[in-house]
């Protein structure tokens, strides 16, 4: 079964990335060591997304994030294993585990034609 690992981070982390990487690079190391990851990406700052909502038929804009939280989704790993207890596991080796959030999330099955 395919899980995200969503990665929560502080703007203090985002501003502190370089000195995270390393960390990173050996999760996403193991990762593909175990052969389980299956996509991911780091995203930029929450202040660069662009929000929309369709309201009445129109499109609505907004520049930054949805919402003003203390954390912010910084990244996700996709990976496919056996079950939840399996994805948890790899989900409390993440970077981020040991001083903001990991959510994890099983991926819906997308219809392909």
């Amino acid at each position: 079964m395919k899980y995200a690992i969503l990665v929560y981070e502080t703007e203090q982390d985002f501003l502190d990335r370089e000195k995270h990487m390393p960390a990173y690079n050996a999760y996403s190391q193991a990762l593909s060591e175990a052969g389980v990851i299956t996509g991911g990406a780091a995203l930029h700052p929450s202040h660069t997304a662009t929000t929309l909502r369709l309201q009445n038929g129109q499109r609505n804009v907004q520049d930054g994030p949805y919402a003003d939280t203390k954390e912010q989704l910084g990244g996700f790993f996709i990976i496919n294993v056996a079950d939840l207890d399996t994805a948890l596991v790899w989900a409390s080796r993440c970077p981020a585990a040991s001083n903001c959030a990991v959510e994890v999330r099983p991926l819906l099955p997308m219809n392909q034609a």
